[in-house]
């Protein structure tokens, strides 16, 4: 995709003019945080050599807004109101954000009116019956040791004017919506029907996509979680394997576009002998494929570990039509994959045991490790600065460790996946050991 400037451009809502209550600084050398200047970017080419490539050719510095708080805020300290929604599959650190949200805009800002819209979308139309729940510090307090949501959840799309309308019945000035790529879409055309009817609405947006596969962010909140508690399963996978004779433990993960999981799960536990990621093809059989690699590894080492992404499903068992999200309908991989082993290798003459885990659910529902909780919080405060200040048609991300404020529509347009030749599928292929390519035909 070609980016201009225009791409990177924060929309808001008009003139920041009331003085911030957060009372910080703007020299150095005082003991205070500094405020941040909407004129402050970080910029997006991070390599010095594509930076000074693109200045020999007289092309546009490309950089995001940076984060932070802004001494000069849009709405009024004490008189806002804020609702909170969050959509489509569960994630660890989603409570986490919510705690952050509300003791944010509460304890800093002096916010009185904040709302949970409950289920998803769903809950933000009147006719669904579902109403709002009040949000304040004492009913957030102790929501991060849980997993979940507090507020649920739900998925598909719903009529986005019957949204805007409940929106302002409750007088809502801000709305904070937490979600994946199928969210942030909604999220998109609630601040587009915003605009459109000239309201005073700010929409901020907070990527929660447990693939880490959303555009222009280094990572989403709950993936480094969600990669930790796979390599506890890996490594029961591992420890079955060896345990049995000519044993394979085999073991499927989230990905359903992006093999981000799978991949930093395998260099993790050191134990994967094969990844099988949606972004590099391979075939199952044939004289290069996939499973005469893995009879190979059998005869030789006489145990495997295999890491599965869910969305290899598209390319051996995809399914006709569309769930509520607009997702393709996908097979299960994992028991395709086991069968398919079982019958390559009664093929071969070689017995074969399996050991088959799935531990997504259990990872979706698990709460936040420590260092995703932290950057959970530190999301929550950078949305809470944005909306403050009348920032609005966005989503809080991080480049070059750096937080940022990123167009939703840019987002979305882009998807995030693994590079086959970058450095860090080559880190993959070191740690497992397994072929750099498993297809019949060679590589282009």
């Amino acid at each position: 995709m070609e980016l201009n400037l225009r791409d990177f451009q924060i929309q808001t809502l008009g003139p920041a003019k009331i003085t911030s209550p957060l009372k910080l600084s703007k020299v150095d050398g005082d003991y205070l945080t500094n405020y941040i200047a909407d004129d402050e970017r970080v910029l997006y080419h991070t390599s010095l050599s594509n930076l000074n490539e693109g200045l020999k050719k007289g092309e546009d510095i490309l950089s995001f807004e940076k984060a932070g708080p802004r001494e000069k805020i849009y709405f009024e300290p004490g008189k806002t109101r804020a609702g909170i929604v969050t959509c489509g599959g569960l994630c660890p650190g989603i409570n986490d954000v919510i705690r952050g949200l509300v003791m944010q805009l509460s304890f800093w800002y002096q916010v009185k009116a904040i709302y949970g819209f409950k289920y998803g979308y769903l809950g933000m139309v009147k006719n669904s019956g579902i109403q709002p729940e009040v949000l304040d510090p004492a009913a957030v307090a102790e929501i991060h040791e849980k997993g979940g949501s507090i507020l649920g959840s739900s998925r598909g799309p719903q009529d986005v004017e019957k949204m805007v309308d409940y929106l302002m019945d409750y007088k809502i000035n801000i709305l904070f919506c937490i979600g994946g790529d199928g969210t942030l879409r909604g999220t998109h055309e609630i601040a587009e029907e915003v605009t459109r009817r000239g309201l005073q609405i700010a929409v901020v947006g907070i990527p929660k996509t447990i693939d880490n596969d959303i555009g222009f962010i280094e990572k989403t909140f709950g993936f480094e979680t969600a990669f930790t508690h796979a390599v506890s399963s890996i490594k029961t996978a591992h420890v079955e394997a060896k345990g049995y004779q000519n044993c394979i433990g085999l073991v499927k993960l989230m990905g359903r576009q992006s093999g981000f999981i799978a991949a930093n799960a395998s260099i993790a536990s050191q134990d994967v002998n094969f990844c099988l990621i949606p972004e590099v093809p391979f075939d199952l059989e044939g004289e290069n494929g996939f499973l005469k690699h893995l009879l190979e590894r059998i005869n030789r080492k006489s145990h495997a570990v295999v890491v599965i992404a869910e969305g290899v499903a598209e390319q051996f068992c995809k399914q006709s039509g569309k769930d509520e999200s607009g997702n393709q309908k996908m097979g299960d991989v994992g028991p395709f994959l086991k069968n398919k082993i079982v019958e390559y290798f009664k093929a071969n003459n070689t017995q074969v045991t399996i050991k088959y885990i799935d531990p997504s659910y259990m990872i979706r529902s698990s709460c936040a490790i420590p260092s995703d909780s932290i950057y959970c919080n530190q999301l929550a405060q950078h949305a809470v600065h944005a909306g403050m200040a009348g920032k609005t048609d966005l989503i809080v991300g991080l480049w070059a460790n750096r937080f940022t404020y990123v167009p939703i529509e840019m987002a979305i347009k882009n998807r995030k996946f693994v590079d086959p030749e970058s450095m860090f599928w080559l880190n993959v292929l070191e740690t497992t050991g397994q072929p750099r390519w498993m297809q019949n035909r060679p590589r282009i």
